[in-house]
């Protein structure tokens, strides 16, 4: 049985992202340090989850993507969770989706690399059902832990599930003032224990939690 992880960056005052989605707050105090911790949280994942906006998203840009991160996201198995029926070969990327977003940047797309890449995205899991009934089934199988990436609104909606085994929270030195929160509308008291604290050159300091 394996673990469910969240990591997510949020503000001071408890914001992952701006009112309007915004996250280029989230890469001004970032160092070396700090993506290597992020980076080894993605790394060591058995699978990658989210919601369909965050998978669309990062569909359009891992695939080509040439940073540190990019061969962990393109690798590691997705499984995506979604209200309605969905199929990532035909919704993800239609039109050439990718193709045509990277080529407009003359980024030479078309190897075999970025294909295998695409291939790994077009054929991940979908989850159309009842979302504690899809997460308790990954947490049945065998392997390195489920890591979910958000989307304020899917990661409320975990919260809520109470399935989560580990929080990664990258606070970064700065308020937002208003913004999109991950703890609000809480339905009940979430006790969490504080089992690590990691302070960065940067400012960002991770904090991880597990529920008591």
């Amino acid at each position: 049985m394996r673990k469910l992880i969240i990591k997510m960056s949020i503000s001071i005052d408890g914001f992952v992202a701006g009112i309007n989605g915004e996250t280029d707050w989230m890469f001004k105090n970032g160092d070396d340090q700090s993506r290597a911790w992020v980076l080894h949280i993605c790394e060591t994942a058995g699978i990658h989850i989210m919601g369909r906006k965050t998978f669309e998203v990062m569909a359009s840009y891992w695939p080509t993507a040439t940073n540190s991160f990019a061969a962990a996201m393109n690798r590691i198995p997705k499984a995506l969770f979604t209200n309605n029926s969905y199929d990532p070969k035909t919704e993800a990327f239609s039109a050439g989706k990718v193709f045509f977003k990277q080529a407009q940047q003359g980024k030479d797309v078309v190897n075999e690399e970025n294909m295998e890449a695409i291939s790994s995205w077009a054929n991940a899991r979908v989850f159309d059902g009842d979302l504690i009934a899809g997460i308790k089934a990954l947490k049945a199988e065998d392997g390195s832990p489920i890591l979910a990436h958000g989307g304020a609104d899917f990661m409320r909606s975990l919260i809520e599930t109470e399935l989560i085994d580990e929080y990664h929270l990258i606070t970064h030195p700065i308020a937002l003032g208003t913004g999109l929160p991950i703890f609000d509308g809480l339905s009940r008291f979430l006790d969490l224990k504080l089992v690590n604290v990691q302070v960065f050159p940067g400012g960002v300091v991770a904090h991880s939690y597990c529920p008591v």
